[in-house]
């Protein structure tokens, strides 16, 4: 198996693991989960879902390339600027599409779709470059990624992007208007 083979199938896996954790602090809801499951419906809340579900599936990733012994390199940077960058190119796309048209349930998958897809390929080509000897960096962004949805889960700004308008609240805390 090759690394874009395995990059391929992570595009589908990240996707598919995003149904499941988007339920995960409903299902089991606790601390932990909090911070890396959604709590409500806000788009913010929702990042969580698709960068845990990147971080999930890069721990299977890591041990296909071992199990194949596929050749890479920057495994911690590479899932790093996979969480990050999924954030960013996501709301890039999706918040245009929101303000024409609210929030339309394909269209949202599409654009979380279309977000993987490019987080993977800049992965790919991270874990295809010399080594960077940024590994212990990436680990602490990853874990400040955390930090900061624990934080904003906790203590919402009030604004559009942090606000549930199905139960009209924001985070976890702070259930009424």
């Amino acid at each position: 198996m090759s690394l874009k083979r395995i990059k391929m199938i992570s595009v589908f896996g990240m996707f598919g693991l995003c149904f499941l954790t988007h339920f995960l602090y409903n299902w089991l809801p606790n601390s932990l989960f909090s911070i890396f499951f959604p709590v409500n419906e806000s788009i913010w809340e929702h990042m969580k879902m698709m960068t845990s579900s990147i971080l999930i599936f890069s721990i299977i990733e890591y041990f296909l390339y071992k199990n194949y012994r596929v050749s890479h390199n920057n495994f911690a940077l590479s899932v790093f600027l996979e969480v990050s960058l999924s954030i960013l190119i996501f709301l890039i796309i999706y918040l245009p599409i929101y303000h024409f048209t609210g929030s339309v349930f394909i269209l949202n998958i599409i654009v979380l779709f279309i977000s993987l897809y490019f987080v993977n390929i800049i992965s790919f080509y991270i874990l295809s470059l010399r080594p960077l000897h940024k590994e212990v960096l990436s680990i602490i962004g990853i874990i400040l990624v955390y930090i900061l949805f624990g934080i904003l889960t906790y203590y919402p700004p009030r604004n559009y992007l942090f606000f549930d308008k199905v139960e009209k609240k924001y985070g976890i805390n702070i259930y009424e208007l």
